[in-house]
């Protein structure tokens, strides 16, 4: 399996009143051809500013890359000209944004956002756009898809802006999407249906996928690779088997007690992050997440730890006390 997308040392950064936020620090991740890989962390970690800069929709003049490369194919889209740019996205890389009703146009209806790309992306006649709409409708579960292409937006429900943003997204057979958060508006019933058609649609075309989410639930079932972010950098990646099965950093093993487990008696308590995630404007001279960390040592609030090989197979940590925090689990049998 070849790699399709490589993030090397990315950078981007937003300058407000109150200083530089530094929403992506120094970020390198990647993605293999007919992939998935999960971006996990809370909110403002990162993750969504991370999708933007692959797709150079980073808001400026506030925000802007600042470094790093993005290799899709081989070739660095931060190095493309716009017009270059306009023409991978949605025809070789598509997005699936968090809030479908914020990312809908109000006054155009369904038919006409879904015939947009194929007529300039692919070429097609109007008729044979509106034939290929229907198809992706019926696709992705919107029943009478016929009907549907004259409705608006707001004539939809949540689940089916969700899975019209999903026939969007993979309408002009992309080789790679983008799912930005795509259930965090759904109920849980809801949820599921979208993330097993999304794994049903990945398989089916091969298509790559990137999962930014905090669900952790979702990463199990769904992601082959995980990168967990933290103050806008990468502390821990690894398969997602053993990202749960041997944690190597406090957020990680943090973020997995905050989830419910079906496998745990029901008396036991979910054991929550204690304290808020740092101001990215003033963050501390040594690993950010020390304040919040009941493993900090000394040496954690002086130097910032690199990315490390903790256990092999390509399972890194960016923490001093990996190999410690394995240990103890082992030893507790957790």
């Amino acid at each position: 399996m070849g790699t399709l997308l490589e993030v090397k040392n990315l950078k981007t950064h937003f300058v407000t009143r109150s200083g530089v936020v530094r929403a992506v620090d120094d970020v390198s991740w990647d993605v293999g051809e007919s992939e998935t890989v999960a971006l996990v962390g809370e909110s403002g970690c990162g993750k969504s500013v991370s999708a933007l800069s692959i797709m150079r929709l980073v808001a400026g003049p506030a925000g802007r890359i600042v470094g790093g490369q993005v290799l899709f194919k081989g070739r660095d889209l931060l190095e493309l000209s716009e017009e270059a740019m306009r023409h991978v996205r949605g025809r070789e890389i598509g997005m699936i944004f968090q809030e479908p009703m914020t990312s809908l146009n109000p006054v155009l209806t369904i038919g006409r956002q879904l015939t947009e790309g194929l007529e300039i992306h692919l070429g097609f006649a109007p008729t044979e756009a509106r034939r290929r709409a229907a198809e992706l409708l019926g696709m992705v579960g919107i029943p009478d898809p016929e009907r549907r292409l004259s409705q608006y937006p707001h004539q939809f429900s949540g689940g089916m802006r969700q899975r019209m943003m999903i026939a969007m997204a993979v309408a002009c057979n992309p080789s790679l999407i983008l799912a930005d958060e795509p259930t965090t508006a759904l109920d849980v019933t809801i949820q599921a249906q979208i993330l097993e058609l999304m794994k049903d649609l990945s398989r089916r075309f091969g298509v790559a996928m990137l999962i930014i989410t905090h669900n952790l639930g979702v990463v199990a079932r769904y992601a082959d690779r995980v990168n967990v972010m933290y103050a806008g950098k990468i502390i821990e990646r690894g398969t997602a088997r053993e990202l749960y099965a041997n944690p190597r950093h406090p957020y990680t093993l943090g973020l997995l007690r905050s989830v419910p487990r079906l496998d745990e008696p029901r008396r036991a308590r979910l054991d929550p992050i204690e304290g808020q995630p740092p101001d990215l404007t003033r963050l501390p001279s040594g690993c950010a997440f020390t304040p919040r960390c009941a493993f900090s040592v000394e040496r954690c609030r002086v130097e910032i730890p690199p990315l490390r090989v903790v256990n092999g197979g390509g399972h890194v940590s960016a923490c001093w006390e990996a190999e410690k925090l394995g240990r103890q689990r082992s030893a507790v049998g957790t």
